[in-house]
């Protein structure tokens, strides 16, 4: 991605903007996890259940911090091993004031991705919610075009580039280090 178009869209997003990009794994519909605003609009757009969380895409593990998550031990073990990759993991985040990100589960989804131009974009955003990009209910779309036909002049950028057909491998991890695997996917646990 150009210099000049990287600044648009990091723009786009720190002001509420939100649109498609490719992720490690799938086109996502991305904005601003720590804004409420772009997050709803994301459920708008999607016509998603209201009450399913949203997965987080975090540029380092210090992202957490930001969603006051305390890792156990046994927590940061499992996530030095397995991340950077397609491995999203819910996590324990019981603070009421991202309970528009948690939907009252009390949980949140994360994912550090192992696309390093990626990485650095959230570095420069913030952390992004990344649903796939898609209405509820519909095929992820797997081109920009697949992606315009969902979404048309509703979105405010779109950024074409290489995906992979399979979504990330789906874990919940416990505090004691217990693991359920809760949607087998591209990531391969370590």
């Amino acid at each position: 991605m150009n210099f000049y178009r990287q600044k648009i869209i990091i723009g786009s997003l720190k002001t509420g903007g939100i649109g498609v990009l490719p992720t490690d794994t799938i086109y996502g519909l991305v904005g601003l996890a720590l804004k409420p605003e772009a997050v709803q609009r994301i459920h708008k757009l999607k016509d998603r259940d209201t009450n399913k969380p949203f997965i987080i895409l975090i540029g380092e593990v210090a992202d957490l911090e930001k969603f006051d998550i305390k890792l156990s031990p046994a927590q940061q073990k499992f996530l030095t091993t397995n991340w950077p990759g397609a491995i999203s993991v819910i996590l324990s985040c019981p603070s009421p004031k991202f309970e528009y990100l948690h939907r009252g589960t009390g949980t949140i989804a994360f994912r550090l991705p192992s696309s390093k131009p990626l990485r650095e974009l959230l570095n420069a955003t913030g952390p992004l919610v990344a649903p796939s990009a898609n209405p509820e209910g519909q095929k992820p779309a797997k081109t920009i075009k697949e992606a315009k036909a969902y979404f048309g002049n509703q979105i405010d950028f779109y950024l074409s580039g290489k995906t992979k057909d399979t979504p990330s491998t789906l874990v919940k991890i416990e505090e004691s280090g217990k693991i359920e695997i809760l949607r087998e996917g591209r990531g391969k646990l370590k």
